[in-house]
């Protein structure tokens, strides 16, 4: 599956548009990476447990989307864009989502 944050893919042809795709994830923190960021927050330097969750989060969020691209029969999902909304104090959702397209053979 082609991922791409362009309108279009070099030396493809898009035929058909089948429509908008998405994959999200909700992920809570745990008190232990709230104490360790906490620290870091002191002594400053990155939270790397937050780092760890948020790409983990957004591996399967893409994971999702490309999901439901190939339930339509995509061979690309182009405009690609990530969000990040928190959904309460201690959770946020990754949402990423592009347009499913078919190309000429």
């Amino acid at each position: 599956m082609i991922l791409s944050t362009t309108e279009n893919i070099p030396n493809k042809e898009i035929i058909e548009v089948l429509g908008i795709v998405k994959g999200s994830s909700v992920r809570a923190r745990n008190l232990g990476r709230d104490a360790l960021a906490l620290l870091k927050n002191v002594v400053g330097g990155e939270l790397n447990e937050y780092t760890k969750l948020l790409n983990l989060s957004r591996e399967q969020a893409t994971e999702r989307l490309i999901t439901q691209a190939n339930t339509l029969g995509a061979d690309a999902v182009i405009n690609v864009r990530f969000s990040t909304a928190m959904v309460v104090q201690a959770a946020s959702e990754i949402l990423v989502y592009g347009t499913a397209v078919k190309f000429k053979k």
